[in-house]
């Protein structure tokens, strides 16, 4: 039944229109409130906990935000640009351009979610 109540929540937010990352937290949200005990502070006091040893995982969210800041600056697409000079004119030089430039934009930024947030959007 809280499984269905769940699932309802979420699909009844997507309908309405709601973002998906938006439906996925309001609906955790109502439901702790439902049926829960504890308050959203312990829970995020919980959550807090659990992080505060694995700075690594932090991280993740950091280089995508460089990464965001790269691709708004320009590095990305001109990157892509050098990449498509040096082999866009041999035989899926598109597809060879893309994969030298996530190898240079790899070097540049030290993350793969970084890269394919940044090449991706501008590749694809």
């Amino acid at each position: 039944m809280t499984v269905a109540f769940l699932f309802l929540l979420v699909i009844g937010f997507l309908l309405i229109g709601v973002p998906i990352a938006v439906s996925l937290g309001l609906s955790s949200i109502i439901f702790l409130l439902i049926f829960s005990d504890s308050s959203l502070g312990s829970i995020a006091q919980t959550l807090f906990n659990a992080f505060s040893g694995h700075y690594t995982l932090l991280a993740i969210p950091f280089f995508i935000l460089a990464s965001t800041f790269m691709s708004t600056g320009g590095v990305a697409r001109r990157i892509i640009r050098f990449a498509i000079a040096c082999v866009g004119h041999f035989q899926g030089g598109l597809a060879i351009a893309g994969v030298f430039a996530c190898m240079l934009f790899a070097a540049l930024s030290g993350s793969s979610p970084a890269t394919v947030v940044a090449i991706g959007t501008i590749v694809i």
